[in-house]
């Protein structure tokens, strides 16, 4: 039998995998278009979902009182999915998970003015790294004025509302009822882009469009429950097991070699939340920023 710090560990590389996986065939599926992908993620994200809903909440298990907070937890999620697409799409995959990993720097900057957290000289000094570590990543995009090395900055600002939307209503939310009303926001958004046209996939590609949408309700599961067996201190660094996937297939997928400002960077972003997060734990408030998408 696993010990609770064991089964933690082993929800959280789960997780990563699971991200990593839905990351490498959003980005393999650029010929459909993002509103099509995005059905998947949200319809089949539901499935997992299903299986959760204890029996005494079949009939009434959407019901909430906190739908105004769900909203808005919904449109700041939808804004980072679309970003962290377009980006996948557009962009080396190392690339983008490196300036993934800054969410933690804009959640400490978002919550000064939602939390009203005071924030030390430690974090400050954090945020500036991690700022840094942005710019050497994304100055080849900036002076080319390539726009989207922008997506996963938008990406990291809407799930930084995401963590702290989050925070507020797991209070009273059960896991399940957060990621369902996103799966069905995500839906919704989609519906709006059929106008554009969207493709007949074949049956390999249906099978992996349907494999994303599972893997990412899968996930974001798998986190919540790593979080919820194991010390957080303990599982959270596993995250960055992330980039090492993004380089790998990176390289023997699509050719993409990281930049060593590439590299760097992602060492100062990671570093940045590494800090961030470490005064969390002393400061006793076992806050994590997670994807939840």
């Amino acid at each position: 039998m696993f010990s609770k710090n064991q089964l933690g560990f082993l929800y959280m590389l789960l997780s990563v995998c699971a991200f990593s996986i839905m990351d490498l065939i959003v980005k393999w599926s650029e010929n459909y278009p993002v509103g099509e992908v995005l059905f998947f993620r949200g319809i089949c994200g539901l499935i997992p979902l299903f299986f959760l809903i204890p029996r005494d909440r079949y009939f009434n298990f959407y019901k909430t009182d906190r739908a105004l907070l769900h909203f808005k937890r919904c449109a700041s999620g939808l804004i980072a999915i679309v970003a962290i697409f377009i980006a996948l799409r557009k962009l080396p995959l190392a690339t983008v998970v490196s300036i993934s990993f800054a969410a933690p720097i804009f959640t400490t900057i978002l919550s000064i003015f939602l939390l009203k957290e005071k924030v030390g000289l430690y974090r400050w000094l954090a945020v500036v790294v991690g700022f840094v570590g942005i710019i050497v990543i994304s100055e080849p995009g900036f002076t080319s004025m390539n726009i989207y090395y922008l997506y996963p900055i938008v990406f990291c600002l809407g799930l930084s509302y995401v963590a702290i939307a989050i925070k507020q209503l797991s209070k009273t939310e059960p896991v399940w009822l957060i990621s369902f009303y996103f799966s069905i926001s995500i839906m919704i958004l989609s519906f709006f882009t059929i106008p554009q046209g969207w493709l007949l996939p074949s049956l390999i590609d249906l099978f992996l469009l349907s494999l994303l949408g599972i893997l990412g309700g899968l996930a974001n599961l798998w986190l919540t429950q790593s979080y919820k067996f194991s010390d957080v201190s303990l599982v959270t660094p596993l995250k960055y097991l992330a980039l090492v996937f993004a380089i790998f297939f990176g390289y023997f997928i699509w050719e993409e070699v990281p930049t060593y400002k590439t590299l760097i960077g992602s060492i100062l972003v990671i570093v940045s939340s590494l800090i961030i997060f470490r005064r969390e734990v002393y400061l006793n408030k076992q806050v994590s920023i997670s994807r939840h998408e």
